[in-house]
């Protein structure tokens, strides 16, 4: 399984991709004239207002939503696997993935309010809708949709399982060992994963408001309380920072693991921990109740802010000040060495390990609490996101049964992936990652070539901005936005 796993991903995952999504961010950035930047003020005032509906979520809950897919295992084990194999330098291609990436994320994220619909008493848009509307490949939305499905409902919820499992089971120990069909497993894997299925059914069949009521009030929260803990550590070493910071920049360019692997780690986790360019942020936006499209894509940019250069740049700087890590060199080789050659990188175990550096006894135990919050609302946006593309499917195919399918697969993809080794996990979720990444970023860049909807509307929305409204409207037809129905309609309304 793992080879074939690592033959996948060295093709997904090529220098092409890599090329392909820091240049999208780079085109994007320059075409929204550094949007990340310029708007900055307004996307913090914007995720501070707007309200929910009966068919939509605020503007708040859809970035809890989309927060609760980017801040996951990817800030901790992510991070963590982005220095093992890439070296510390990796670190500041994840930065700059993140800084190029959130203008990706405000064009996906608003063509996801441009196209979105109204399905079964709720809002409902993504790129297969997008891609249907504004490229005219249905064929090609289809297979997206599809793609999508296999990735968010099987291939990626195991990784954010697995994380949970190893670092329940570093925090509380192994406990007795119990013969399986799946192998020799821990009773406190076992446990812990058995406690995850229990809750994770409760609330998928609870439905997207009971997702957003959950992730709101979860995700902020232990955001905040992990910044907190991880800036306390870097205070206590605040001497170390410069040398930090320093040996990240240098290792960028002069890699102690080879130029390739700093970018390709770099990238590859970045892209999975901020999901800019992805295709799963726009979900989640699709599903927020705003005045304008703009609005939404604008949040949805800061979200990659908030996930990698707040938190994983905290994971980041708590596992380097602390040297509790190792960089692997060729075959079984390691070109660091400061722990124990058996931790896996693809573990969270390189920052339980910081964190018990200073605060011995609480320190595995805390990232294990973080974790399990971090990874199990990253699959409740999962399960939010396939259920999103069957919906998009049935409207051109007639599927048996309710969702019951897709929460059984669900269910059974978190046990398989926390029973599962780290690397086997995480080699199958960057084979969906990398798949609906490049699918996505070849149709919005399509889209934007075609007719350019998420610019139009960026310059719709200063336009009214510079004009001092009190109330934003948005209208496709005067911007020559085709097939954005939805807000045909609620113009049609208002008039």
């Amino acid at each position: 399984m793992q080879n074939l796993v690592n033959t996948l991903n060295g093709f997904i995952w090529s220098n092409a991709l890599i090329l392909l999504a820091l240049g999208a961010g780079l085109f994007f950035s320059i075409k929204t004239k550094f949007v990340q930047i310029r708007l900055f003020k307004e996307m913090i005032r914007l995720l501070m207002s707007g309200t929910s509906s009966k068919l939509g979520i605020s503007p708040f809950q859809a970035l809890s939503v989309s927060l609760s897919g980017r801040v996951g295992t990817g800030n901790i084990a992510g991070v963590a696997a982005a220095i093992g194999f890439g070296g510390p330098g990796a670190i500041f291609w994840m930065w700059i993935v993140a800084f190029f990436g959130a203008s990706t994320a405000y064009i996906e994220s608003t063509l996801g309010q441009i196209f979105k619909e109204e399905s079964e008493g709720q809002y409902r848009g993504g790129p297969a809708y997008y891609i249907e509307k504004a490229m005219g490949a249905k064929w090609y939305a289809l297979f997206f949709a599809v793609a999508t499905i296999i990735a968010t409902g099987i291939l990626l919820p195991g990784v954010q399982a697995n994380s949970i499992g190893n670092a329940a089971e570093l925090a509380l120990g192994g406990g007795e060992i119990v013969d399986t069909v799946f192998g020799p497993l821990s009773s406190t894997k076992i446990t812990t994963s058995i406690f995850v299925l229990i809750l994770l059914a409760f609330i998928i069949f609870g439905g997207v408001k009971r997702i957003a009521s959950f992730t709101q009030v979860v995700v902020p929260f232990m955001a905040l309380a992990y910044i907190v803990i991880s800036l306390s550590i870097i205070g206590l070493n605040i001497n170390r920072l410069p040398e930090i910071i320093t040996l990240i920049i240098n290792d960028a360019f002069t890699p102690m693991a080879g130029f390739g692997a700093a970018i390709g780690w770099g990238v590859r986790r970045g892209i999975y921990s901020n999901e800019a360019g992805q295709g799963t942020g726009p979900h989640a936006a699709a599903a927020a109740e705003v005045s304008h499209p703009a609005q939404q894509g604008l949040v949805q940019a800061f979200s990659v802010y908030i996930d990698t250069l707040f938190v994983c740049t905290a994971t980041a700087f708590m596992i380097l000040i602390t040297g509790a890590y190792n960089v692997h060199g060729k075959g079984s080789e390691f070109i660091i060495q400061n722990i124990n050659s058996t931790v896996d990188a693809n573990s969270p175990a390189f920052t339980q390990y910081a964190l018990e550096a200073t605060i011995p006894g609480m320190g595995a135990p805390f990232i294990a609490v973080a974790l399990f919050f971090f990874a199990f609302t990253t699959i409740l946006a999962y399960y939010y996101i396939a259920e999103t593309n069957i919906a998009y499917l049935r409207r051109s195919f007639k599927l048996p049964g309710d969702m019951t399918i897709l929460k059984l697969f669900m269910l059974g993809s978190v046990f398989y992936g926390s029973v599962k080794t780290a690397s086997v996990a995480w080699g199958l979720g960057d084979v969906g990652v990398g798949i609906m990444a490049w699918l996505n970023i070849i149709g919005i860049l399509i889209i934007f070539f075609m007719s350019k909807p998420a610019i139009k509307a960026l310059e719709d929305y200063e336009v009214q901005k510079s004009q001092g409204v009190k109330e934003y409207t948005f209208d496709p037809n005067s911007l020559q936005i085709n097939n954005a129905i939805f807000w045909e309609n609620r113009k049609r309304n208002s008039d």
